[in-house]
């Protein structure tokens, strides 16, 4: 029987549980059992769950068929508990390194009391580490344990589950169970330490408290399902009225009764409009039904409040509230009048178009900073004409750009009258990135964001962990993720990444890369008018080299000697080079493309018609071969420099560990792997094999389609993904070369 059983509920927290159980199963106390609860999650968490409980049976899984909610979700992991104490931790909480030896240890100290109280503090996504205001409680750690009586402030720490370790059978014998509703926490917390006849404390950080930006606390919700505290305390009062030994405790929790009503009407994200009154007036009830015979209001402007509760005065509460309310108002008024003398004409122009009314049946479209007419959003735009060709689609492209926009797309240049009255207007905006900061997102617009990569290397939030990687300003960051509405993803992977690193109020649709769609439907034709564009014969084998952007190189170089590597590789061999869009033309390549064996296509084809085109992928670090998996070809990994590029960047998983094809660590390595048939062999085959199934798994032709019927019309009902192994894909060029020898 393990010493400890920690039971963590889960519930759409795909993006953080992995961190959650990793802080759990990296602490060098080891004597625990998780008892991980999927209350019914929609999203990835009970597979995440899955995949860890098949890596260490001290894991246990428990999957309920229906959402029970937080308090509920609990009881069924407690019922499945064997330790001697029970520790609760949500999902998106870590334990600090060290926390369980500690706990563990001031356990046996202490003489196995019936609850152990330790301390937390909350992270924030800035980076912020607030300490526990109420930490000074537990400094006094004393000899051993206490009861409640000795140590009443106690009850002044915030009423939360997880930063206690409670004896199991001391819940057994209390009946401890947690209630359905909101502020489940009261209940349990109070009762529990009322009833605790030792109680120990524990001064040190177990707990990091994640405050989420967006989505993470049910309770910043404006909704009637507040209105459950009140059951809540009526079911600790009741608790109280059947053991008359401690109604001493009735005064300290009338006041937390009383504090924590305050504190629900004193905030805007709680309670509806037309419901604060109503709420008032039942608080008001209860503070007549249970004040404590001689209790006395403590001063200044709580005190206050609670007066206008004894008298159920809501009108007396209105008027100070709004005094208070008004001062701030006018400053924000004062603020936003200097910004807007500061606007220029078009920002005016701006701003009149944004009063004009939304055009339903206008969409703009962006893509890599609006350098071109590419990636997903292109992708998403040709199904749309295909799906609602009523829509007007205009492209928002910079005036450096227009040449290489196709024939037939509507534009507007990016600072144009017309790009800012699109701006303003346009129903649907998409984007693969961010548009720009002075975009005012209205009420009535929808904003997806599609994104141009499946993540290997950090991304957004987690970018701060690797200073040389950016200069990023995050507070800004996050304030263009706010408009989003829609965000696409490819795999679960970057569902998880997207999450987390960008905390905001948007829709996960995992829907699969509609710029891949063309990798699964491409025809024998589309294969071969992609290799004649580039000059490729039947008999040519062409390599795709696509290395990514690196921050510590400042201009495209090649790593590779490609001038040698063709030679080397024979007069059958073609090298196709794509530079990365950060970097502009290479002298170099141009000299090399005389020779006609290495064929510079930076920025000129359509990337996935290089895809179609090309034998096989090399590349590092790009976001490149997850896409190219989509094809089933070999795929070949240059990390001669992985080592720097993972300490400067820092990236999601060990590429060199689960590499999508055979690596080379090295130039020679690599010259000896594409001179031998190791690059397309059985082993690299059951590497792509790995990779396909974790990074492709949403990719069946259909993506564009998904996400113009859920977006743009509105559906609900997603269409069916098609089975993997049932997937089909554009042809190999090999195979067409096949086909011609046949005939």
């Amino acid at each position: 029987m393990p010493r400890l059983t920690l039971v963590v509920p889960v519930f759409k927290v795909q993006g953080y549980v992995a961190e959650c159980l990793d802080s759990i199963l990296r602490q060098d106390w080891t004597d625990f059992e998780v008892v991980a609860v999927d209350d019914c999650s929609p999203d990835g968490s009970g597979a995440i769950l899955d995949d860890y409980a098949s890596r260490d049976d001290r894991i246990r899984v428990i999957h309920l068929t229906e959402n029970v909610g937080l308090g509920r979700a609990r009881n069924a992991g407690l019922a499945q508990a064997r330790g001697d104490y029970v520790l609760f931790l949500d999902s998106d909480d870590t334990l600090d390194p060290g926390a369980l030896a500690a706990i563990g240890h001031r356990l046996e100290a202490t003489g196995d009391p019936d609850i152990l109280v330790y301390d937390y503090v909350r992270t924030y996504w800035s980076g912020e580490i607030q300490p526990n205001k109420w930490a000074g409680v537990l400094r006094d750690e004393g000899d051993g344990a206490l009861p409640l009586q000795d140590r009443p402030e106690l009850l002044d720490l915030l009423q939360i589950v997880w930063n206690k370790a409670y004896r199991r059978e001391f819940v057994e014998r209390e009946g401890l169970r947690f209630p359905p509703g909101y502020y489940e926490d009261a209940p349990w917390t109070f009762c529990a330490l009322i009833s605790a006849e030792r109680i120990a404390v524990l001064d040190r950080v177990c707990v990091h408290y994640r405050q989420r930006r967006e989505g993470g606390n049910i309770l910043g919700t404006v909704s009637r399902d507040h209105f459950d505290v009140f059951e809540q305390y009526e079911r600790v009062f009741g608790f109280l009225a059947a053991r008359p030994e401690r109604d001493r405790w009735r005064p300290r929790l009338f006041r937390k009764m009383v504090d924590q009503y305050l504190t629900i009407l004193g905030r805007p994200d709680r309670l509806p409009q037309d419901a604060r009154a109503e709420f008032f007036h039942r608080a008001a009830a209860d503070y007549a039904a249970r004040v404590p015979e001689g209790f006395t209001r403590p001063s200044g402007p709580v005190g206050y409040k609670y007066a206008m509760l004894e008298r159920d005065s809501y009108s007396a509460l209105v008027g100070a509230t709004k005094a208070v309310r008004t001062r701030a108002a006018v400053k924000r008024r004062a603020t936003a009048a200097v910004k807007r003398s500061k606007r220029g004409a078009m920002g005016l122009y701006y701003q009149s178009q944004l009063r004009a009314p939304i055009d339903e049946n206008l969409a703009l479209f962006s893509a890599y900073w609006s350098r071109s007419v590419s990636c997903n959003p292109a992708a998403i735009a040709a199904e749309l004409a295909r799906l609602a060709p009523r829509m007007r689609q205009v492209w928002a492209v910079r005036a450096d750009s227009t040449a290489g926009v196709p024939k037939g797309v509507e534009i507007v240049r990016v600072g144009s009258r017309e790009y800012w009255s699109a701006l303003a207007r346009a129903k649907y905006l998409v984007n693969n990135v961010n548009f720009a900061d002075a975009l005012v997102k209205r009420e009535g617009q929808i904003h997806l964001q599609t994104h141009h990569g499946t993540p290997l290397k950090t991304m957004g939030l987690d970018q701060r962990k690797y200073p040389a990687s950016t200069s990023m300003d995050f507070e800004k960051l996050l304030e263009r993720c706010d408009r989003w509405d829609y965000s696409l993803a490819s795999n679960r992977h970057s569902t998880t990444v997207w999450e987390r690193v960008y905390p905001c109020s948007y829709t996960s649709l995992e829907t699969g890369y509609p710029r891949n769609d063309v990798l699964v439907n491409g025809t024998a034709d589309d294969v071969r008018r992609a290799r004649a564009a580039l000059g490729l014969s039947d008999s040519t084998t062409a390599f795709l080299y696509m290395p990514t952007h690196r921050e510590y190189q400042g201009e495209f170089r090649s790593r590779l000697d490609l001038a040698r590597i063709v030679e080397e590789l024979g007069e059958d061999v073609t090298l196709l080079v794509r530079g990365h869009y950060f970097y502009s033309s290479s002298p170099q390549l141009a000299d090399l493309q005389r020779s006609g064996r290495v064929i510079d296509v930076s920025g000129t084809h359509p990337v996935e018609d290089l895809y179609l085109a090309a034998d096989a992928l090399i590349t590092d670090y790009s976001s490149a071969m997850f896409d190219y998996a989509v094809l089933d070809r070999p795929i070949v990994v240059f990390a001669d420099d992985w080592d720097v590029y993972r300490v400067v960047r820092g990236t999601y998983f060990d590429l060199m560990a689960e590499p999508p094809g055979p690596v080379a660590r090295s130039e020679d390595a690599l010259i000896s792997l594409l001179r031998s048939d190791e690059w397309r062999g059985a082993d690299a085959a059951r590497l792509r094999s790995a990779f396909r199934r974790r990074f492709c798994e949403f990719d069946d032709g259909r993506a564009a389609e998904r996400v113009v019927r859920r977006v743009f019309l509105g559906e609900q009902t997603p269409l069916p993904l098609v089975p993997f192994d049932e997937r089909s894909h554009a042809p190999y060029p090999a195979q067409l070369l096949e086909l011609v020898e046949r005939a």
